[in-house]
């Protein structure tokens, strides 16, 4: 008798699909610079694991191997990718790569480009914040640039819990993310909105066409 190999598709083969449609490895992989010793490029690694984050899995992100051992990956990536390809190591390079580019600075420039290849209006954009509440211990981090988790405003009601601040500009169009920025956990709601509309007045005023 004959052996039986299942492996599962479930949702993520329509992942898959919108992100092979929208070119999203190619755009990453254009972006981000690949290391010559790893078999699976940048992109195909954050592709990895945006699948395994929408997987319903509750396994954490250093262990996709294990995710991926029942998926036909020849049909979410291409022929030849195999699960120990996905190993802590380049997923961790993968993510350096994204940090250095500038996380932020890379979401809005992919936005843009699935925006104007999907035809979608970019004439209105909506902008708010909205606060994630951390628990457990946090190293405080050295650089200058990062942003602090630190007790602020809790809307969530839970002034116990450190947190940080996310502001996002997204497009009415769809409701696609265009522009991201981190502040610290006790950033005020009406100083970001007043800094970022300046920010946007300006940029706007340097563009070739009224947006």
């Amino acid at each position: 008798m004959e052996a039986v190999h299942v492996q599962r598709l479930d949702h993520l083969g329509l992942i898959a699909s919108v992100m092979n449609n929208l070119g999203l490895i190619g755009m990453l992989d254009a972006r981000l610079v690949p290391d010559e010793h790893e078999e699976i490029t940048p992109g195909e690694a954050v592709a990895g694991m945006i699948i395994n984050g929408v997987g319903f899995s509750n396994r954490p992100l250093s262990l996709p191997p294990q995710f991926f051992a029942n998926k036909p990956l020849d049909l979410l990536f291409r022929e030849g990718v195999r699960t120990e390809m996905f190993n802590r190591f380049q997923l961790g390079r993968a993510l350096d790569e994204v940090h250095a580019s500038g996380g932020d600075l890379l979401l809005s420039a992919l936005a843009r480009a699935v925006c104007g290849q999907e035809g979608m209006a970019q004439r209105f954009h909506h902008l708010d914040t909205t606060r994630f509440s951390l628990s457990g211990d946090s190293i405080p981090e050295r650089d200058e640039q990062a942003m602090t988790i630190t007790h602020g405003s809790a809307k969530d009601h839970r002034s116990d819990l450190k947190q940080a601040v996310l502001a996002l500009m997204v497009s009415q169009d769809g409701g696609v993310p265009m522009v991201s920025k981190s502040w610290d956990g006790n950033a005020s709601d009406t100083q970001i909105v007043q800094e970022r509309t300046e920010a946007l007045r300006r940029a706007f005023a340097q563009a070739p066409t009224p947006r």
